[in-house]
């Protein structure tokens, strides 16, 4: 079994303690649910560079501990002050150590976009991203079926979340509206051995429309890798484990930034 599907498998298990502690009304009473949305899509159409989603992650299944030094409030806060345009927040706990408790605390004292970063599978975690003060959730298409996106897609918005929809191959063009999907995540990570290749995003995203904006995920770590993704059609980048990496966050924000400046 590849490590999505062991991920899944624990995702519905998941889900089936949720749904036996919550009702989709019982969120709708709770702190954030009837909040504005921060519209990531609104900064993409006024931005003039490639926008930073900038990722708080302790831990991946492939690597292990990735910051031993993890305060995600006071990564959030650099985040903030640094001017990016959207924070993901890992907030699965098996596989890469993250906390709902992570989103609700940061969005207390949020001042850009919060993307919920998991693996969604059912409206109950639509309802409950809300809840605990996501802006944006992410769904993967390798995750989901078609009719599972379209559905979890219209919960989302009838919620007033955004979707960035992810995919890592072709084969799952045929699953999208664009339409309706115009967030597009193109993970550059294999979800099924967790090697990574910037190609996957030159390529699939010939293949979008332009109506869409398009999101680079994973595997960004340079200058060189910036520049090829700045020559292919790419909106935005997703970048976690170069940042959190860093000796000093701040510092290697900046200069991030410094890459991501479209020359006139």
């Amino acid at each position: 079994m590849n490590i999505l599907n062991q991920i899944l498998e624990v995702k519905k298990e998941e889900v089936s303690r949720l749904k036996k502690f919550y009702t989709l009304n019982s969120f709708k009473e709770m702190e954030f649910f009837n909040t504005k949305h921060l519209s990531l899509i609104d900064s993409l159409k006024e931005s003039k560079t490639i926008s930073i989603i900038a990722e708080i992650k302790k831990a991946s299944p492939s690597k292990g501990i990735i910051r031993e030094d993890f305060n995600h409030k006071k990564i959030a806060d650099i985040y903030f002050d640094e001017g990016v345009e959207a924070v993901s927040i890992l907030t699965d706990k098996n596989f890469f150590q993250g906390d709902l408790q992570y989103l609700s605390d940061i969005a207390k004292d949020k001042r850009a976009p919060l993307l919920r970063k998991d693996f969604i599978i059912d409206i109950y975690q639509v309802f409950e991203s809300k809840s605990f003060g996501a802006d944006i959730i992410l769904l993967i298409s390798e995750a989901l079926t078609k009719n599972q996106i379209n559905e979890l897609t219209h919960a989302a918005y009838e919620c007033g979340l955004e979707v960035l929809l992810e995919l890592h191959s072709e084969a799952q063009l045929e699953k999208i509206s664009f339409d309706v999907n115009k967030l597009i995540g193109i993970n550059n990570r294999n979800l099924e051995n967790f090697s990574a290749d910037l190609e996957t995003t030159i390529e699939i995203s010939q293949k979008i429309p332009n109506i869409v904006y398009v999101v680079s995920e994973s595997g960004i770590n340079s200058q060189s890798d910036v520049k090829r993704l700045k020559n292919a059609r790419t909106n935005a980048i997703l970048v976690g484990e170069y940042l959190m990496k860093a000796e000093d966050i701040k510092a290697q924000l900046k200069e991030l930034k410094e890459w991501c400046q479209i020359e006139s």
